[in-house]
């Protein structure tokens, strides 16, 4: 790249930009929206989720009871453990179906017999478990009753002179190796698809208006017309997106940094050091060359903004398939997934959040195939823009 080349593209990056920051509404949405409601939309999240759990596990649980008579110690003793028994509603299935109630106690007539002869007496917990917010309360019954359950069996052996230990051959003693920061990046999960989809499309202002939007106004065929290399012309506008999509996104994580620094209390002290934060950079970075690449290749491939713009909402999938895939199917890091566009990205930024060692092999493979992506289509976009009918306008 010879000096004029260099020259060219520092003076139509210069140019993008200024015709940019005139735009003074467009500057305010992208570096103000972006970067503050993102954070923020995580804290609410994470927030909502904590208040929703601590709020089911703290307070008394009201638990209706069907037939509540025949079983009097029990209900008795689900008293004594911050339960508010209540009478059972005419209809349980139709309470549970209604949402009038999350979990219903069910208690059968046979239940005195069976207990007095030392078998297993019948209770049903009647829920719905295609509801997530009736999850909590049903784990509470269901704990409870195991309680219960395993104490009067205890009693019932000590009373027949037997030890409770000769029914408990095992002794099961869990050994979690979750670290805290490990399970603050579950509690994230979510991040890295604000994350990765505020990097791919952090440039798009820019590089819809430089390419499309300039040659329907038609001021982009008296620029192709200069003697500037056509190659030098779309690489300034690239690099002017890549700057601004680097502002936003250098934006969007010293937000980060202070919502979760300064905001209310959420239980999850994320590591917002500056070594963090440069490494979740490093990550980011090449994810906005190949959105700014893409977004060059479709932009000069569009007949108008609109039509550029209808494809924004197709590119907004991208990041999130990955995403959806893991949680459905958690895989196993294998060194090929850092070579796969945004999997590469989700893996690396899960591997950030639960204070996880990057090794260079995996920080290799993942720069080399994501900047080698971004060149390819760099030189996909740099044939379009050698194309005469590129500068006439729909």
């Amino acid at each position: 790249m010879n000096q004029n080349t260099i020259a060219a593209l520092l003076t139509v990056m210069l140019k993008e930009l200024r015709d940019l920051f005139r735009d003074q509404r467009t500057v305010r949405v992208s570096l103000l929206m972006g970067p503050v409601f993102t954070p923020l939309l995580m804290l609410g999240i994470i927030s909502l989720t904590q208040n929703r759990v601590s709020s089911q596990l703290e307070k008394p649980l009201e638990l209706p009871v069907v037939g509540a008579q025949y079983a009097p110690n029990l209900v008795a003793w689900l008293g004594g453990q911050n339960v508010h028994v209540k009478p059972a509603p005419a209809d349980p299935d139709a309470a549970i179906r209604n949402q009038d109630a999350d979990v219903i106690l069910a208690i059968d007539k046979s239940y005195p017999q069976d207990w007095r002869a030392g078998m297993p007496a019948l209770v049903e917990i009647v829920q719905d478990s295609s509801r997530q917010d009736a999850q909590i309360p049903v784990q509470r019954v269901q704990s409870l009753l195991d309680t219960y359950g395993r104490t009067v069996g205890s009693l019932r052996l000590i009373a027949r002179g037997v030890s409770p230990t000769v029914v408990a051959p095992l002794q099961v003693a869990p050994r979690d190796l979750a670290t805290p920061e490990s399970k603050r990046g579950v509690a994230l999960s979510f991040l890295p698809y604000l994350l990765i989809l505020s990097g791919f499309l952090g440039g798009a202002a820019v590089v819809i208006d430089a390419t499309a939007g300039e040659r329907e106004r038609q001021s982009l065929e008296p620029l192709l017309a200069t003697p500037a290399a056509r190659g030098a012309i779309m690489s300034g506008k690239i690099a002017a997106a890549c700057l601004f999509g680097m502002l936003s996104l250098v934006l969007t994580l010293v937000m980060f940094k202070l919502v979760f620094t300064f905001g209310p209390a959420t239980g999850l002290k994320f590591d917002v050091s500056a070594l963090t934060l440069f490494k979740l950079l490093l990550v980011l970075l090449p994810i906005v060359v190949l959105g700014t690449t893409l977004l060059t290749l479709i932009a000069a491939s569009s007949k108008s903004v609109k039509e550029a713009q209808s494809y924004m909402s197709v590119l907004m999938l991208l990041p999130l398939v990955p995403t959806l895939v893991l949680m459905i199917n958690p895989i196993k890091n294998q060194l090929w997934q850092f070579a796969v566009p945004f999997l590469s990205q989700n893996q690396l930024i899960m591997k950030l959040l639960r204070a996880e060692a990057v090794s260079p092999a995996e920080w290799g493979v993942y720069l080399l195939a994501s900047f080698g992506l971004g060149l390819v289509l760099w030189a996909l976009a740099a044939r379009l823009y050698h194309r005469e009918k590129l500068a006439i306008s729909a």
